[in-house]
């Protein structure tokens, strides 16, 4: 049987990234993304081995652009494309696992809306889409909170009154979990110890950030909540506050809810404190060069993410190494050693040497002697979200 291929498709609210990925190949045969949509703006960005192209398609709508996207994905694929993986936001707690896509798991995504306003509305007009394109062929949602669902009681419950959880599923859901279950199970296969047997801390730093609890292959613990703003400080998000901010900015301030969430959601992170970027990068260089904001900010989202690391830690009957994973956690050393300065009391030591060689895709130990492991991964959603769509095919 030739090798299979599987379109990954991953909808923002004015965005669409996606990858051609096959089931033989290392690399992607085409990816790209499509952006600005619904505004005379709208371009979409196409890669593959012999370079990038760029397709303006003003006022585009998410189903327009796929009308572009997918005769080009055919044509990567020879012609023959064996199904459609869809990355969704909120499987709320309907969803343990990928599922193949019908109108009853649709109308179980449409359910969950309230959960990620932002996010799920954006991939059901991704899948509908596709699904009126491609009608015959089979489509699977594949979702950001499914691998968590694995959190013990007392790791997800909030300590509010029951019929919130009951009534209207106000609990600890947990997001990235696609990129959890990916890195650690590399991470198992790199240090050469069975994934069904092993346990690991792992950080996803993007500009979204997370840290996970994993343990033989499953969640049992992660940084964000109900939604992605809780937990570690990221790069508009701002991670933990006290709940009653909400009340103070009312009554301070004269806010209301609306403008409050928007603040916490686009205005603070790494952006808010520096009051320059939410991009990492220009954080690191700024405090070099010494600037103050971009001092704090940087100090701020270490001491964080090692707070919750240690947290995390409480999980885990044994450590077997920790992670790093993302755009940041890939790329930035010195995130990774200042994280690390402050765990010494888990014994964590970095080779810095080692530290300074895993950027830009490269995968290792970065550990010096005497120390837990501790990996950088480079994740791979789109591989992980076709791998499950294939298994789905099989089964």
């Amino acid at each position: 049987m030739s090798a299979r291929n599987i379109l990954v498709i991953n909808c923002g609210s004015s965005s669409i990234k996606f990858a051609l990925v096959n089931e033989a190949q290392s690399s992607f045969p085409l990816q790209g993304l499509a952006e600005r949509l619904g505004s005379p703006e709208a371009v979409i960005h196409f890669e593959n081995a012999s370079g990038k192209e760029s397709l303006q398609v003003p006022d585009a709508d998410h189903q327009a652009a796929l009308a572009q996207i997918l005769p080009r994905v055919e044509a990567a694929a020879g012609g023959h494309l064996d199904g459609i993986g869809h990355r969704v936001v909120h499987g709320g707690e309907k969803f343990f696992a990928s599922t193949l896509l019908n109108a009853e798991t649709l109308a179980g995504i449409e359910a969950n809306v309230q959960l990620a306003p932002l996010h799920n509305p954006a991939n059901l007009s991704g899948i509908q889409a596709a699904m009126s394109l491609f009608p015959s062929l089979p489509q699977v949602g594949v979702f950001d909170t499914a691998f968590h669902q694995s959190m013990p009681e007392h790791a997800y419950r909030y300590a509010v009154p029951e019929f919130l959880y009951t009534q209207h599923g106000v609990r600890r859901y947990g997001f990235h979990g696609t990129s959890h279950r990916y890195v650690s199970k590399r991470a198992a296969e790199l240090a050469d110890l069975p994934a069904n047997n092993s346990s690991w801390l792992v950080a996803h730093l993007g500009n979204g950030c997370s840290t996970c609890a994993v343990v033989n292959g499953h969640s049992r613990d992660t940084s964000m909540g109900l939604t992605p703003l809780e937990g570690l400080v990221m790069g508009t998000r701002s991670g933990d506050v006290d709940p009653s901010l909400h009340n103070f900015l009312a009554n301070t301030l004269g806010w209301d809810l609306a403008k409050i969430d928007s603040m916490l959601n686009k205005e603070s992170g790494l952006k808010g404190l520096s009051g320059l970027s939410n991009d990492m990068r220009t954080i690191t260089e700024a405090r070099e060069a010494g600037h103050p904001g971009a001092t704090l900010a940087f100090e701020v989202f270490c001491y964080r993410l090692a707070k919750s690391l240690a947290s995390m830690a409480c999980a885990l009957e044994q450590l077997d190494g920790l992670v790093f994973t993302g755009g940041i956690g890939e790329n930035a050393a010195v995130v990774r050693a200042r994280t690390l300065d402050h765990l010494k009391l888990l014994g964590f030591k970095i080779d810095a040497e080692a530290n300074a060689r895993c950027v830009r895709g490269v995968a290792g130990e970065i550990q010096a002697a005497g120390s837990p492991r501790i990996l950088v991964v480079p994740t791979n959603e789109e591989r992980q979200i076709a791998l499950d769509t294939l298994a789905l095919l099989d089964a």
